[in-house]
């Protein structure tokens, strides 16, 4: 790397790749790139020339030699302009020998040094504002908030082909927070909260739905049927990890800092959502006052409501190793072993469910919520985190 006193002077930096048929050394190089530009571009331009005047810095060269060939980086700092420094980097690729030996000079990329010092002020910039509203007096706190909220909404950028409103970390954070609008992201950002971006509506755009497979994603919605929708449809397209939602009637673009804290910290895995959500409306079906024989009837009408012919097949499978796969009507369409299960899965169509004597795992749930089927009973389920809505995942326990 380019030393610090040499940043301090220098306006660019150019990075080239050198690949030689042969074994050489450092200086070897330093003396073929002198030697072969010399008199090249006239005096103005003259490596040696400019070196001396200081208008670039001292080039360095890094190799590494395998198999009788040597590669490595070529470091040039120039306080040229542009297309001197342009100009430069083209002669440096007209190297082509190395002492006896062929060579190859590639131009890797030329970086704007002041480029680099404008991203650490606009960093350190940031970083006074906020230490200067840590200590700014009671009297000035309304004018430091104004302040700051002006701060936040200049960081709203515009991410992804739909040009998505987003905080400025979203390809930096590992965990992003997906929100209903621009409003909402404007909101997180004023307390804080970068990694943040609106979908704009019910039709998940792509963007979302290609970083929900490579991110840790938290649906953060509104406590209301909007926000009832927006989660739907982002848990049928998107890998979503975790769910948040706003207060009930409340909009996360109206929430505290605190509020918001409280509802983030309060994140639920998809898993348990769907469980906690699928127990809230078993309660909103039963009546206020039953008996226990009543509550009972209810548990069990649940369970009924698994085909019979499913609940057959798991005595025709139990301590055999084997599986059945039912299709439309719940009739048998094929029956396989437990290890051949998840491979015969991906070849069928019109799946309906999948009764096994074995363990449930994550990769059977993601080929089964592809396939579109309704219900998975297995002897046991283990390391299973996410699962789409429309599948029931049961153990024979659950069903017993």
């Amino acid at each position: 790397m380019v030393g610090k006193s040499e940043y301090d002077t220098m306006k660019y930096v150019i990075k080239a790749r050198i690949e030689i048929d042969g074994v050489v050394e450092k200086s070897d190089v330093v003396g073929a790139i002198f030697g072969q530009t010399e008199g090249l571009l006239g005096e103005e331009l003259d490596l040696r020339e400019l070196q001396k005047t200081g208008r670039i810095g001292r080039i360095r060269v890094n190799l590494e030699t395998r198999g009788g060939k040597s590669t490595g980086t070529i470091i040039v700092p120039s306080s040229l302009d542009r297309i001197e420094t342009a100009i430069l980097a083209a002669t440096l690729e007209t190297v082509d020998r190395v002492g006896p030996c062929t060579a190859r000079v590639t131009l890797e990329k030329i970086e704007d040094v002041r480029e680099e010092k404008r991203k650490r002020i606009v960093e350190r910039a940031v970083e006074i504002l906020r230490k200067w509203e840590e200590e700014v007096v009671p009297e000035s706190q309304e004018i430091t908030e104004q302040v700051m909220r002006a701060v936040r909404t200049g960081e709203l950028i515009r991410y992804g082909p739909e040009g998505l409103p987003a905080g400025p970390n979203i390809d930096d954070a590992d965990t992003i927070i997906v929100v209903e609008g621009r409003a909402d992201v404007i909101n997180l950002l004023k307390h804080g909260f970068r990694n943040v971006i609106a979908v704009e509506g019910t039709n998940i755009p792509k963007t979302i739905i290609e970083l929900s497979r490579k991110k840790n994603v938290i649906a953060f919605v509104d406590g209301d049927r909007g926000g009832e929708l927006i989660l739907k449809e982002l848990l049928q397209v998107a890998d979503i990890d975790y769910i948040a939602r706003a207060p009930p009637g409340r909009e996360v673009e109206e929430l505290t800092r605190k509020e918001i804290v409280k509802a983030l910290r309060s994140k639920l895995p998809v898993e348990q959502f769907t469980v906690e959500r699928r127990k809230e409306e078993l309660k909103k079906i039963q009546p206020v006052k039953v008996r226990v024989e009543e509550q009972k009837a209810v548990r069990e009408e649940v369970k009924v409501k698994v085909p019979e012919q499913i609940l057959r097949g798991i005595d025709e499978v139990r301590g055999k190793g084997e599986a059945i796969i039912y299709g439309n009507g719940f009739k048998v369409i094929k029956r396989t072993s437990v290890g051949e299960l998840a491979e015969t899965l991906q070849k069928l169509d019109n799946v309906r469910a999948i009764v096994f004597d074995g363990v449930i795992t994550q990769r059977l749930v993601d080929v089964a919520g592809e396939k579109g089927v309704e219900y998975i009973i297995g002897a046991v389920r283990r390391g299973v985190t996410k699962c789409p809505v429309d599948l029931s995942v049961l153990t024979f326990e659950e069903v017993g």
